[in-house]
């Protein structure tokens, strides 16, 4: 599938788009949790339809609606009768390795895409640390057959956090007490900080000695809850930076007090000379000559390739440093966004762990590719406010991914799209 964009400023009001961060979470907790939850405000998008179809895998109840789902749940896992397939979602996937080794029976976890081949170096570890068998040739299916046992943890911090919050949510169901240690500075915070949220939300309790070390004690359980998810802030990020390139956009249901590594989105255009304005649950950006920065990508990688856009069309240089977890993410993002923004006439230059990015009036337009990589789509699309001539963007469909009513978001603000 592609679009074609007729290049035109947007501006008027939209509300973000629920967190996929917490959706991810808060449907695998209220499953761990005897009794029955309902989480509120969610986006089917494909992530979230692997980790609901995962979850009913494991012996789960999950009832979907327009946009809430109801989890009916025992409060324990079974073995699933058939695969895991976690599509292309890495929160699926990393997330509920462990779970793998919660049951009595071998699990197979499958993928599609950029997923088979992402890094899971950290559980394998740990599997042959506690004789856990599995079956895993460089690419997915993995097979996981063993019993995860209580204990201590040391994973590094340069590494995914998804790690981390996989054994988070169950480390706590053991019937013994663990550590998670983390070896060296940890990358991402913001999705810990989410993580034990959530936990906490539906009655688990993590010890968090300044993110160095995770005391959790064993035999908690889950307590059903109702929970409604928040907007997102990397979601949004792609419509700050619309408003920051064209004209005011007003943005609706974004937490204030989040605590979402990607409101760093926030900061950032304002350093960047960006206007906004911030009222209780609404973010009101405007049209500004935004100058280059040094923008530091290691605590929000997500928010990355939109504000490579945002850089190209920004007075001045700006250096995107600490990026190199871009390149293995859907697509390697810092070639995807510099070799496509280029295409349309940008100056953006390729360093091995981020970005040098050159001022620019406008851009030029033309063909470009999403390399099946929801962020790359959508910043592309946006990029296409400043430019002259239309946009094509090809595999446009991946923002099914995550935002399968981004489009619909473009155009209500008064973009010119229509597919082919």
């Amino acid at each position: 599938m592609k679009v074609i964009i007729k290049p035109n400023v947007l501006k008027g009001e939209v509300n973000a788009p629920p967190s996929k961060s917490l959706s991810h979470r808060a449907i695998i907790a209220a499953a761990l949790a005897k009794g029955q939850s309902k989480i509120e405000n969610l986006i089917f998008s494909q992530d979230i339809k692997a980790t609901c179809d995962a979850m009913q895998n494991f012996g789960i109840n999950v009832n979907k609606y327009n946009n809430y789902i109801e989890v009916l749940s025992e409060g324990n896992l079974r073995a699933p009768a058939r695969l895991i397939n976690c599509y292309e979602s890495g929160s699926t996937l990393r997330f509920l390795i462990p779970f793998g080794a919660m049951v009595e029976s071998a699990v197979t976890f499958e993928g599609r895409g950029k997923l088979k081949t992402r890094p899971l170096t950290p559980y394998f570890n740990i599997f042959d640390k506690q004789s856990i068998r599995y079956d895993y040739r460089d690419s997915l299916p993995l097979v996981v057959d063993g019993k995860l046992k209580p204990g201590r943890f040391e994973i590094s911090g340069g590494i995914s956090s998804q790690f981390i919050t996989g054994l988070m949510f169950v480390l706590p169901l053991l019937d013994g007490d663990s550590e998670i240690i983390i070896s060296s500075p940890l990358e991402s915070k913001g999705y810990i900080d989410l993580t034990l949220d959530v936990l906490k939300n539906f009655g688990i309790d993590v010890e968090n000695d300044n993110h160095q070390t995770y005391r959790i004690k064993g035999s908690q359980k889950y307590r059903p809850n109702d929970y409604r998810v928040e907007g997102d802030y990397s979601q949004a990020a792609f419509w700050i930076v619309a408003g920051l390139i064209g004209d005011r956009i007003c943005l609706k249901d974004l937490k204030f007090d989040s605590r979402q590594g990607d409101k760093e989105i926030v900061d950032i255009a304002q350093r960047m000379n960006g206007a906004l304005q911030i009222e209780k649950d609404n973010i009101i950006v405007r049209r500004s000559e935004t100058k280059g920065i040094v923008i530091d990508a290691s605590q929000c990688p997500d928010i990355i390739p939109v504000l490579t856009v945002l850089a190209a069309l920004s007075e001045g240089k700006t250096e995107i440093i600490n990026a190199s977890r871009l390149r293995i993410k859907e697509s390697d993002r810092l070639k995807a966004i510099s070799t496509e923004l280029n295409k349309l006439g940008a100056d953006v230059r390729e360093k091995d762990d981020g970005l040098v990015v050159y001022s620019k009036k406008d851009l030029e337009g033309g063909e470009v590719d999403g390399w099946n990589d929801h962020r790359i789509v959508m910043s592309l699309a946006i990029a296409s406010i400043r430019c002259k001539n239309e946009v094509t963007i090809i595999g446009s469909d991946a923002i099914k991914k995550s935002y399968p009513t981004f489009f619909d978001d473009f155009a209500k603000l008064g973009g010119d799209v229509h597919a082919e």
